[in-house]
């Protein structure tokens, strides 16, 4: 890793610890709660804060640089590089006191091809866990570097996937989940796109699949599990993972649900 990228990688840590700093301090007491698409849609004071505090540090630090950011905190820039943050991944679970939520920092470098990973930082305040990951340089959470286990069969292999805020097409989804449900070991709605990446790379799922997520959902997550070696691919809008053996059984499924 060249020290340009090492320093980049350093400040996303800094913002996503400065981001989990405000929610952890306001969990349990998040503040008033407004809703964006719908009413399964909802955005608190605390995700608001937490999306302040990173971007007041990004404008500091780095004000040439763009920024995709769940709650409108977007700029165009002229560096070549953007950030895609996600204050607080897992609202739901956050508003509700479920202790599964997370701050999700990406930083991509424009290229001929589209924007391009250039590292990705998913951080659990609650249990203060921080994984990362630079392309080519592997996962980590903390100074542990993570590889997914061995090959897998589908019947070995749990699987996480989440819902869209559209209460239509939850139908859909949920279908398609119970098709798969008969042949994986298990399933579990989670509630955070972008820890359950994280948690494919520290081997405590195996699987994701959501066919409806934002950019600042998967951006981070991504990258670390499929720098610990599993496949990630675009499903829909949103992102699919899996173990390299059976990406091409779970997409068959996914699709054939659709």
């Amino acid at each position: 890793m060249d020290d340009d990228v090492r320093k980049l990688r350093d400040l996303a840590q800094e913002m996503a610890h400065r981001g989990g700093t405000e929610l952890l301090r306001r969990f349990g007491d998040h503040g008033r709660v407004d809703y964006k698409s719908s009413s399964t849609d909802p955005v608190s004071e605390a995700d608001r804060a937490a999306e302040e505090a990173i971007v007041g540090l990004l404008h500091r630090r780095r004000p040439e640089d763009g920024i995709l950011a769940e709650e409108g905190s977007d700029r165009h820039g002229s560096s070549g590089l953007r950030w895609v943050i996600d204050p607080l991944d897992g609202t739901v679970n956050y508003i509700s006191g479920i202790p599964f939520w997370c701050v999700s920092v990406a930083c991509e470098r424009a290229s001929t091809a589209g924007w391009q990973p250039v590292l990705g930082v998913v951080h659990d305040p609650v249990h203060d866990e921080t994984f990362h990951a630079v392309p080519g340089d592997g996962a980590w959470l903390g100074d542990r570097p993570l590889r997914r286990p061995g090959r897998a069969e589908l019947g070995e292999i749990i699987l996480a996937t989440g819902y869209a805020y559209d209460v239509a097409h939850r139908k859909r989804q949920s279908e398609i989940i119970a098709d798969l449900a008969a042949d994986v070991r298990g399933v579990r709605m989670l509630g955070s796109t972008a820890l359950a990446l994280a948690w494919i790379a520290a081997g405590r799922i195996d699987a994701y699949a959501e066919d409806r997520a934002s950019p600042w959902d998967w951006a981070a997550g991504r990258v670390i599990a499929a720098e610990a070696g599993a496949a990630v691919e675009p499903l829909d809008s949103g992102v699919l993972a899996a173990p390299p053996e059976l990406i091409g059984q779970v997409r068959s499924r996914v699709r054939a649900g659709g």
